[in-house]
């Protein structure tokens, strides 16, 4: 008898972890299909005081942390940072102002 109830239980719990995994997969679906239905912007920026190779490491990364930022391309040479992002989640300005917070001031190009 313990045996069988054992064995229920066993079944109604990994019945539901499967429940489970199937709504939250359903509703990742859906958040993956509005951020795909969402037009991304682009903005290009000049930056002051890239001195190394390194610099554009930092930058990218203080950029990167922006919530809604998808891609960073730096060219050191030219001193310009493309990026790719969200316009629904964050600005330009946002961007902008997370490079230069780390001492990389920034510019917009495109404005």
């Amino acid at each position: 008898m313990k045996k069988s109830i054992i064995a229920v239980a066993a079944i109604a719990i990994v019945g539901m972890g499967g429940l489970s995994v199937a709504l939250s997969s359903g509703s990742t679906s859906e958040a993956q299909a509005i951020s795909a239905e969402a037009p991304l912007a682009t903005a290009s920026f000049s930056i002051e005081n890239m001195t190394c190779a390194t610099c554009p490491i930092s930058v990218r990364k203080a950029m990167m942390r922006v919530e809604g930022v998808k891609t960073v391309d730096i060219d050191f040479d030219s001193k310009i940072a493309s990026v790719t992002f969200d316009p629904a989640v964050t600005t330009a300005d946002a961007i902008a102002a997370a490079s230069t917070n780390v001492g990389y001031p920034a510019t917009r190009l495109d404005a």
